[in-house]
């Protein structure tokens, strides 16, 4: 990338280095081959639409977190949508269970408010609950989606075993630009507390946060940790990366318009 001249790009742009790219969808590539887990490209982290084509053989799908994510990943990438929100809004519920495969509550009160709904609306759709395992490695408590007062996802304490009829997956995210390592240490503690509801799902989604791509990462010790869960529930395995798609993949073209000086140069 350092001998391409930037001159004639708009500024500002991203400028990516599809070589790199595919590089990264390799090895996405090697470990659903390894594991047999379903990666979804996670929009909030890597949503740059025209690269798109470039992704779609290597990937299952997107995860959407809103209406907005899921109408892009429905035109633009035409495989799964797995949709997920904090909250859902009962006037654009209809719209998002249209296009989604996958659908996943934030608490049994909003499972049980829309799960009917959604059926209704897309019979095929499959219906699923974030959990918090109360347990994160997250490098930054303001990153920490199982942190003091989170409201991420359905603590054990207030799971309701009402909803377990409809639901057919379990969906967690406790990671942020984290290594194998630490999903193990998330993984035993969601285990802790949810293994007597695993059984009944038919898939479980690993949420995102996985640097896959970063030099160092352990692939392997992924690929084993994804292999010994599906052994043991017999469920699907979904993971979540964003970041870790276009990592290390391009560079953001800018233009400084004016310095001014106030302590320092700015």
């Amino acid at each position: 990338m350092n001998t391409v001249s930037y001159t004639h790009l708009p500024s500002p742009c991203w400028l990516l280095d599809q070589s790199l790219l595919l590089k990264n969808l390799k090895t996405i590539a090697y470990i659903k081959e390894q594991s047999s887990a379903k990666v979804l490209l996670a929009l909030k982290g890597y949503a740059l639409w025209k690269s798109f084509d470039s992704l779609q053989p290597y990937l299952d799908g997107c995860c959407a977190s809103g209406l907005h994510e899921a109408k892009l990943a429905d035109e633009f990438f035409a495989k799964e949508v797995h949709t997920y929100a904090p909250a859902f809004k009962e006037e654009e519920l209809a719209e998002i269970a249209s296009i989604s495969q996958h659908l996943v509550f934030n608490s049994p009160a909003q499972f049980k408010r829309f799960s009917a709904q959604a059926k209704r609306i897309n019979s095929s759709i499959s219906l699923g609950l974030r959990v918090n395992p109360e347990y994160s490695e997250s490098p930054k408590e303001i990153y920490n989606p199982c942190g003091l007062y989170s409201r991420l996802g359905t603590t054990l304490s207030n799971m309701d075993e009402a909803i377990l009829e409809g639901c057919e997956g379990l969906h967690f995210h406790a990671l942020c630009e984290q290594d194998s390592v630490a999903l193990e240490k998330v993984l035993e503690h969601f285990e802790k507390k949810f293994a007597s509801y695993i059984p009944q799902m038919k898939w479980i989604n690993f949420g995102g946060g996985h640097h896959i791509t970063r030099e160092g990462y352990d692939v392997e010790k992924l690929i084993q940790i994804i292999r010994k869960f599906k052994e043991t529930y017999k469920v699907e395995v979904y993971l979540e990366p964003g970041e870790a798609i276009a990592w290390e993949t391009g560079v953001l073209i800018a233009t400084v318009l004016d310095i001014v000086h106030n302590g320092i140069d700015i």
